[in-house]
């Protein structure tokens, strides 16, 4: 082989070896579930290092909701960090200082808010969830009208949450009606030890109803029902949560075991498929 050849041979090689892991590494279409749902639109796979992407996310801040815990911190690594591939999320007994004021226990609550929300598609999460008597992480999503409409109106939907006093027990929900009317429709599905892994925690959001997926199983339906005026409000768009919270008037109800801190809540992937 000339010089020449073997110099051409290197460069297709290494074309070769570069085109295959910018392949590679693109998300892969989804084919399960109903399958209605295949190209993808929105996705951030993690594979970078340092806080999450700024383009994609916000942070909640403060103490936000249900009367938890945590006091959720903005662009700090120790609750909110991408290495490795992964999103981790951070729960921690740190004693947190900023302008004078001292946080016992922090954790981290992203959102796409103000940068992208959805009506109707796939969102499928890969995660790993923890779990100790406190935890609380979820998978979630809000009306982008919450400002306007309040909650429940502007609909609430738990793609998955867990509470870690029901360690065998995974949650998957909706909210909607108004202040005067709570409607609360979901299903408790038992499934053992569901920290130990990652599992595909994912909605399938139609004009009609929604559908629940785990590990590509369906595991609940919620149908529009037109004798209900404020039961569907998803017709607008929503924007996803992903926070670990600890205690609260849910996640605390048997107590809190403030010893397991840190615990970390692990996120693959997140993609958004129309």
């Amino acid at each position: 082989m000339t010089v020449l050849s073997v110099v051409r041979f290197s460069i297709c090689l290494f074309i070769g070896i570069c085109f295959s892991y910018v392949v590679s590494a693109q998300p892969k279409p989804y084919n399960g579930g109903s399958g209605k749902y295949k190209q993808l639109v929105w996705s951030d796979e993690f594979n970078y290092n340092g806080l999450p992407d700024s383009t994609k996310w916000t942070y909640e801040s403060g103490y936000i909701r249900n009367k938890e815990r945590q006091y959720y911190t903005v662009k700090r690594e120790q609750n909110a960090k991408v290495a490795n591939g992964y999103l981790t999320i951070t729960a921690r007994n740190d004693s947190f200082k900023t302008n004078g004021n001292s946080y016992p226990l922090t954790s981290a609550s992203l959102t796409t808010k103000g940068k992208k929300d959805w009506k109707y598609g796939r969102i499928e999460v890969r995660a790993k969830i923890p779990s100790s008597l406190g935890t609380w992480p979820a998978i979630w999503m809000l009306g982008s009208n919450e400002d306007e409409v309040g909650w429940p109106a502007c609909g609430e939907i738990d793609i998955m949450e867990h509470v870690g006093f029901m360690p065998d027990t995974v949650h998957f929900n909706v909210h909607t009606g108004s202040t005067a009317r709570h409607i609360d429709k979901g299903i408790k599905v038992p499934y053992a030890s569901p920290d130990s892994d990652f599992h595909v925690y994912a909605l399938e959001w139609f004009n009609d109803h929604m559908d629940w997926y785990m590990d590509d199983k369906k595991v609940f339906t919620y149908i529009r029902d037109a004798s209900l005026a404020d039961g569907w409000p998803f017709d607008k768009p929503e924007y996803l949560i992903l926070n670990l919270a600890f205690g609260g008037e849910w996640g605390g109800q048997k107590g809190v075991n403030m010893q397991s801190l840190p615990q970390s809540f692990l996120v693959d992937y997140v993609r958004v498929f129309k």
